[in-house]
């Protein structure tokens, strides 16, 4: 029938040709826990003020700490991190044991050795289907050189960079 939703396997499919950052979000709860997940679905929504938002599904562990959250951390990983990426996206791992972490101002977690780390202000908070769309200013941020962790096809690649397009 025409206009009816596509399966959840068509719809795998086809945005896994779609080549995505990937990122860790991070926040401390009011106990001082810190807590992160791996994810993918992040993009930039506005220059002014400056804009991101992230997608969590809501039956993801972190779901209800962001839900709380004021504030929250987004790390850019890099081309060699991939180990990293695949460790906050296992729910039964000890996501932060031995991973360098750097505190933002607000005392959000951040990645070290992420290519960006972002400190953010949550803004606003929209239903998605089963995920959550979380908006949230940019109140920090710390950018490196180096190649980022990409994500196509159910693999993860270091993306090339061209010298001459840095700033």
């Amino acid at each position: 029938m025409p206009g009816t939703p596509v399966d959840a396997v068509t719809f795998r499919h086809a945005l896994g040709t779609f080549a995505s950052g990937v990122t860790v979000v991070t926040v401390r709860d009011a106990d001082g826990t810190d807590h992160g997940m791996t994810v993918s679905a992040f993009c930039s929504v506005s220059l002014e003020p400056p804009l991101v938002l992230v997608c969590i599904d809501h039956a993801a562990t972190i779901a209800p700490r962001i839900a709380a959250a004021t504030h929250l951390g987004i790390s850019i990983l890099g081309g060699e991190q991939a180990a990293l990426s695949r460790r906050f996206a296992d729910p039964d791992a000890d996501r932060f044991d031995g991973v360098p972490v750097v505190r933002g101002s607000t005392g959000v977690p951040l990645i070290g050795g992420a290519i960006a780390q972002l400190e953010c202000r949550i803004v606003a908070r929209h239903p998605g289907g089963d995920h959550a769309i979380v908006v949230a200013e940019l109140i920090d941020a710390s950018v490196t050189d180096d190649r980022p962790l990409v994500y196509f096809r159910g693999e993860y690649r270091a993306a090339p960079v061209d010298g001459a397009s840095r700033r």
